[in-house]
């Protein structure tokens, strides 16, 4: 069953991306951070082998590491539109089957990927991947679904609650994963694999500074 994968992820700019980290790493090693995560979520994507990759950018496209790892992960690019998480998540789940994923989870592996696409393929609506903070980082739609991402709190301790009712008032068949970790607040660097990623972060980045 071919489904798209649509990565969202921000431009590694300092003050832009990976902010809350910025405690430990300063401004720039935050930027240069991100720029590993969407790295990993891009091979991660594209090891999974189940379809096109598509990485939805942030605040535009022009951004020379973010195409730079495009270009080395085969994926394709496009800007994610105005509007809160929802729309942007919206907007990139409106070409048939796809899997929505972001940045922040260094811990989702192909093989959850392959799973996801699973449900998908047996027939269910929707997919989850449930986050530890109550979140999720990953969801999957057999079709576009815009009640599914209308009136969430998003950022909050709320959203993988509000997403399963929203997708049971919508009568839809949903299956969950085991929930996985992402990487959103300071003490997270602490992780072994945040730890791996953190090594290469002084290097010079895939496409220069900025």
């Amino acid at each position: 069953m071919p489904v798209e994968i649509a990565v969202l992820a921000k431009a590694p700019i300092a003050g832009y991306a990976k902010t809350r980290l910025a405690p430990r790493l300063g401004l720039q090693g935050a930027a240069r951070l991100q720029e590993r995560l969407v790295d990993r979520a891009l091979a991660t994507a594209a090891a999974a082998r189940i379809g096109t990759v598509v990485l939805w950018c942030a605040p535009d496209d022009s951004h020379p590491a973010l195409r730079a790892l495009a270009r080395r992960h085969g994926a394709a690019v496009r800007v994610q539109p105005a509007g809160d998480l929802g729309a942007r998540m919206l907007a990139a789940a409106q070409d048939g089957p796809t899997l929505v994923i972001g940045a922040d989870c260094p811990a989702l592996a192909p093989g959850h990927l392959r799973v996801a696409v699973d449900a998908l393929a047996r027939g269910d609506d929707a997919v989850l991947i449930p986050a530890e903070d109550g979140g999720y980082v990953l969801i999957g739609l057999a079709a576009p679904q815009p009640t599914v991402f209308t009136d969430i709190e998003w950022g909050s301790d709320r959203v993988l609650a509000q997403t399963r009712a929203r997708l049971a008032a919508a009568g839809l068949r949903w299956s969950e994963l085991s929930a996985l970790w992402d990487l959103d607040r300071p003490e997270d660097l602490d992780r072994p694999l945040v730890r791996a990623l953190l090594e290469p972060v002084g290097r010079p980045s895939a496409g220069g500074e900025q």
